[in-house]
C-alpha cells in the first residue's frame, strides 16, 4: 500500500502568479547545476557575502551571472569585489526558465519570450538565512524563476505590501522550482531557515543549499 509519504507532490499555486513546482529537476539536472556552480565559482568574480547598507553582511554567499548585483543595483562589473566583469548568462539556464514557465501554466507567448539576463546564485551554509525582501531592482516586471538544489529550505512567501502576514511557508526541497510574477511579482519573500542534513549527496552537493533565481533586468 502506498503511504501518504510516498505520494508525489503536485504543482500548486501559492498566490496569484506564484507557483510551486515540486521535483521539477531530475537528479541528472541537479548534478549539472552543482557542477556548473562549481565552475562558475572559479571566477572571474568569486562568490561573496554581500554587504548591506547597514554594514552587516548577508549570511549567504552570492555569485552573479549576466549582471552583477549589489544592494540594491546592477552593474556589469563587480566593483565591490574585484572590478571584473561577471560571467555571461548561459542559454541552457534560460531554456530551463522558459520550460518552467510553461509547466507552471504561464501564458504561452510570455513563456516562449522569456529571456532572463541575470541570475543570483545563492549558497546557504548551515545557519544561512535570507530576510524578507522584494526583488525590485529590475526595470521590468517579468517573472522571477527559482531553482533549489541541496538542503531543504523553508521559503516564506508574503504579500506585496509589507514584511508581515499574511504569508505562506513552503519547504523547497532539492529539485524544486518556484515562479513568481504577475500580481505576485513584487511580493516580499525570504528564507527563515534551512534544514542541514537533508541534502542528497547523489547530487554532488553533500551539504548546504544552492538557490538560483533568474530575472530579466530590462537593462542594456
Amino acid at each position: 500500500m502506498t503511504s501518504l509519504f510516498d505520494l508525489p507532490r503536485s504543482v500548486s499555486a501559492i498566490a496569484p502568479g506564484a507557483v510551486h513546482l515540486p521535483g521539477w529537476l531530475d537528479l541528472d539536472q541537479q548534478r549539472r547545476i552543482v557542477a556548473a556552480v562549481a565552475d562558475w565559482c572559479q571566477g572571474p568574480v568569486p562568490p561573496r557575502a554581500a554587504a548591506l547598507p547597514t554594514g552587516h553582511r548577508m549570511s549567504v554567499e552570492t555569485l552573479c551571472l549576466g549582471w552583477h548585483w549589489r544592494p540594491y543595483r546592477y552593474t556589469r562589473t563587480a566593483d565591490d569585489v574585484n572590478g571584473a566583469r561577471v560571467l555571461e548568462f548561459p542559454e541552457w539556464l534560460a531554456g530551463l526558465g522558459r520550460q518552467i514557465l510553461i509547466d507552471a501554466h504561464w501564458d504561452p507567448t510570455e513563456a516562449a519570450g522569456y529571456r532572463p539576463d541575470t541570475a543570483l546564485v545563492n549558497y546557504y551554509p548551515h545557519g544561512g538565512r535570507l530576510g524578507m525582501h522584494q526583488d525590485k531592482d529590475e526595470k521590468v516586471d517579468q517573472p522571477v524563476v527559482s531553482l533549489s538544489v541541496g538542503d531543504t529550505g523553508r521559503f516564506r512567501f508574503g504579500n506585496t505590501h509589507d514584511r508581515g502576514k499574511p504569508y505562506a511557508d513552503i519547504d523547497l526541497v532539492s529539485g524544486d522550482a518556484f515562479v513568481f510574477g504577475g500580481p505576485s511579482r513584487f511580493a516580499y519573500h525570504g528564507v527563515p531557515a534551512t534544514y542541514p542534513g537533508t541534502a542528497d549527496s547523489a547530487t554532488g552537493l553533500p551539504r548546504g543549499r544552492i538557490n538560483i533565481t533568474m530575472r530579466v533586468t530590462g537593462m542594456a
